[in-house]
């Protein structure tokens, strides 16, 4: 099967992952012999050396603007910039001063597998999962501190699954410096949870939305979740917050994407955009490989390029967009199967830390039983990782390992750094492509 085939799916041809024989066997099926190098062993557990530690008990309120009151523009841009100068400049000159240490810029912390919702195309989620506890949560934290990271995006399935949990999480790890970034399709972030998250002190909310009315196999509708979408966004400057919108491309939405990018717009908001993929390995729990309304066929090649094109135009017209344009050339290639190997930073500059304690390099391996070793004792190996690479990095363009990859280069990020110290850091403004 050729690349361009492996990219997409049909109801008559559904492999079970995208990526070659070779590395699917490399890093799902472990050595049994002892001789195997360490990387190859079932991987680790952290539950037999569990500490017991738990999270503190947030605060609430604490929040130092009385109801009513809203941070000014001035002040609103303020709080951003310095978030951006110290949880994402500072780790990165340290990343780039000691390039030889485990210095992670961005970090993914899955405090749950279980999701609320089933997209068709999501492979994400097994509700047959435990979510993380309080001690892997608080130890992975600490961890991560200890090595420099200073953003936390909280990872799912559904992370307001449990919202006394993510509140809990959202408060220690904000406490301690980090920027965190609480992605959620929305269904359960009722006014409440909004107003405990911002007042906790989270740093940006990644709304998932694939359409507006709701679409067989496409629950994440804007029209299901209205109400609080506009409570979210009202409240940013009230907590200092800020809203970004996250869309992804499939067979049957495409209209929505451009329907969505202008309510963004509207609103004031960014937007990052994924292009529709099957499991880069096999999911043995994902039930949705055959008969998928979602996937993109090559009867889209030609709409979804029109699409793409739409989208980089609206980019250079000032949109707010996370997406380098370049990344969106790229889903080009990816869905004709022509993507060549890239610079990824997975497991170098960004990890995943599933909800045992756990580690992986990124969100496509999250299934494998490679091991990459669990909290506060990582094994990732530079030589493995790269290896391994050559082949995963022709299947993928994952928006947010892509991003940390273009982003990756000094002179870019100075050149963007002062462009959003002159617009104040209001959001995502521009692109790395300037």
């Amino acid at each position: 099967m050729g690349d361009a085939e492996k990219s997409v799916q049909t109801s008559t041809t559904a492999p079970q992952f995208r990526v070659d024989v070779h590395l699917q066997d490399l890093v799902m099926k472990p050595a049994k012999t002892s001789a195997a190098p360490p990387a190859l062993q079932p991987r680790s557990s952290p539950s037999e050396a569990a500490q017991g530690l738990t999270l503190p008990d947030p605060v609430y309120p604490q929040h130092s603007l009385p109801e009513g009151q809203d941070y000014t523009e001035k002040q609103y841009q303020k709080i951003n910039t310095m978030r951006a100068f110290r949880c994402w400049a500072l780790p990165f000159v340290k990343s780039r001063i000691h390039p030889s240490q485990m210095r992670p810029i961005i970090s993914y912390l899955f405090t749950e597998f279980k999701c609320n919702v089933d997209c068709h195309y999501c492979w994400s989620f097994n509700n047959n999962v435990k979510g993380m506890n309080e001690d892997v949560a608080r130890r992975s934290i600490d961890w991560l501190h200890s090595i420099d990271c200073r953003v936390l995006a909280l990872m799912g399935g559904e992370p307001l699954l449990r919202p006394g949990f993510v509140h809990k999480v959202v408060y220690y790890a904000a406490k301690k410096g980090f920027y965190v970034y609480l992605p959620t399709n929305g269904r359960l972030m009722r006014p409440e949870v909004i107003d405990r998250m911002g007042d906790a002190g989270v740093g940006i909310v990644n709304l998932a939305i694939d359409c507006v009315e709701e679409k067989p196999g496409l629950p994440k509708a804007l029209n299901r979740i209205r109400p609080y979408f506009d409570y979210l966004v009202k409240r940013q400057r009230h907590y200092g917050y800020t809203v970004m919108m996250n869309i992804n491309i499939t067979h049957i939405n495409q209209d929505d994407v451009k329907e969505l990018t202008e309510i963004a717009r509207e609103n004031g908001l960014a937007t990052d955009y994924h292009i529709n993929e099957a499991p880069m390995l096999e999911q043995s729990h994902f039930k949705h490989m055959d008969e998928n309304t979602t996937y993109l066929m090559p009867e889209d090649f030609p709409k979804v390029d029109a699409l793409l094109d739409y989208l980089i135009d609206k980019s250079r017209q000032g949109y707010k967009m996370a997406n380098p344009q370049q990344h969106m050339l790229g889903m080009k290639k990816l869905m004709h199967g022509q993507v060549k190997p890239w610079p990824c930073r997975a497991g170098q500059n960004n990890l995943i830390i599933r909800p045992d304690g756990t580690l992986a390099p990124c969100f496509p391996m999250y299934s494998a039983t490679y091991d990459w070793g669990s909290v506060g004792d990582h094994k990732f190996d530079v030589k493995q990782l790269d290896e391994m690479k050559k082949t995963c990095s022709t299947h993928c363009l994952s928006t947010c390992n892509y991003i940390l990859s273009h982003c990756y280069n000094g002179s870019r990020v100075i050149r963007w750094g002062l462009k959003q110290a002159f617009r104040g850091f209001h959001g995502v403004s521009g692109h790395f492509d300037d």
